[in-house]
């Protein structure tokens, strides 16, 4: 019998020709692959093309169970030693899991090896890979204040689920990232600083779970305080040091949400501008006073509501105030 030495987790929902594409890389991206493709009740012909691809082990759910639910099926139904997940629409390269794998290798207590992903647009242009630097080791504090952990990147020890536990289908979008502050609560971790897939980039009409950032945040916001908080290791921590994560935290996403904001009522888009506000309210004061000091710049503002009545696209108006803010004076 065939024994995997590890299992790659596509999940497809209705994109039969993106699936194929990320079959194809999956079996270039390492020795002794297992690929199992769940099928997350599809309505086309994903069924079809995917029983035509011959070597997969396909698995079709009647039930639509969302991103996570259909991972934890893949989990439940592989046999790897390790396992990765792999999107649809990204594409893994070629002999990228061995170098993964020898990193594991190499660190016995380590669990996760993660690395860089290359952001591609729907068109077809690529950005710069991420992240800029790959922190390894004890990760859960820099884990907890921001996601820097690009998923389809992530290879991981079978053995560790049985104590980290599956993925939360209760929070869809971020997941991935309560997955691994779970396993980095417990593991240390290993990275390489090599890309080893090629990432779709969401968008808000894309559907992709990752496309709603401000429902992201607000989930993120509401684990952080309902359940990161009470992981053994951060439970026992100094008071100082939750507190000052939660602010890191906060810091982190308030200025995305301030942007969104404004940039909604700009638009006269008053639901979205309120959403935006009420989540930014909900986090650490320190997030929306860091917000305050870096745009009571009268240039920055004047230059803000220029490029937001510009008919500029959302992602270049954003673009341009990351611009603005840069090169801003700081106090």
């Amino acid at each position: 019998m065939f024994v995997p030495r590890i299992s790659i987790i596509i999940t497809t929902h209705n994109r039969p020709q993106l699936v194929a594409r990320a079959i194809a890389s999956a079996r270039t991206a390492g020795e002794d692959v297992e690929i199992i493709v769940i099928d997350d009740a599809s309505s086309d012909e994903t069924e079809a093309i995917c029983k035509s691809i011959p070597d997969i082990n396909y698995v079709r759910l009647e039930r639509n169970q969302g991103v996570a639910g259909a991972r934890n099926v893949g989990l439940v139904a592989c046999h790897g030693e390790y396992i990765t997940f792999l999107d649809d629409d990204d594409v893994r390269l070629s002999n990228s899991l061995d170098e993964q794998i020898e990193a594991l290798r190499k660190k016995p207590e380590a669990m996760l090896c993660y690395a860089k992903a290359i952001p591609e647009e729907a068109g077809g242009k690529r950005g710069e890979p991420y992240p800029a630097h790959c922190p390894q080791g004890d990760v859960l504090w820099e884990l907890l204040v921001r996601n820097f952990i690009p998923c389809g990147t992530v290879v991981f020890r079978r053995a560790c689920i049985s104590r980290a536990g599956l993925l939360d289908n209760s929070v869809p979008g971020i997941d991935d990232w309560d997955m691994w502050i779970r396993i980095c609560e417990l593991f240390p971790v290993v990275a390489i600083e090599t890309p080893v897939v090629i990432s779709r980039q969401s968008t808000p009409i894309s559907a992709q779970g990752s496309s709603d950032t401000v429902g992201l945040i607000a989930r993120g916001r509401n684990r952080f305080r309902e359940n990161w908080l009470k992981l053994p290791r951060v439970a026992n921590a100094e008071r100082r040091m939750r507190n000052e994560t939660w602010r890191a935290f906060s810091r982190n996403v308030a200025e995305h949400l301030a942007w969104k904001t404004f940039y909604a009522l700009c638009k006269i888009e008053m639901r979205q501008a309120l959403r935006s506000a009420r989540v930014l309210l909900q986090l650490h004061p320190s997030g929306l006073f860091a917000v305050l000091r870096r745009w009571t710049s009268s240039a920055t503002f004047i230059t803000l509501i220029a490029a937001s009545f510009g008919g500029k696209d959302p992602a270049a108006a954003k673009r341009h105030f990351k611009q603005i803010r840069s090169n801003a004076p700081r106090s």
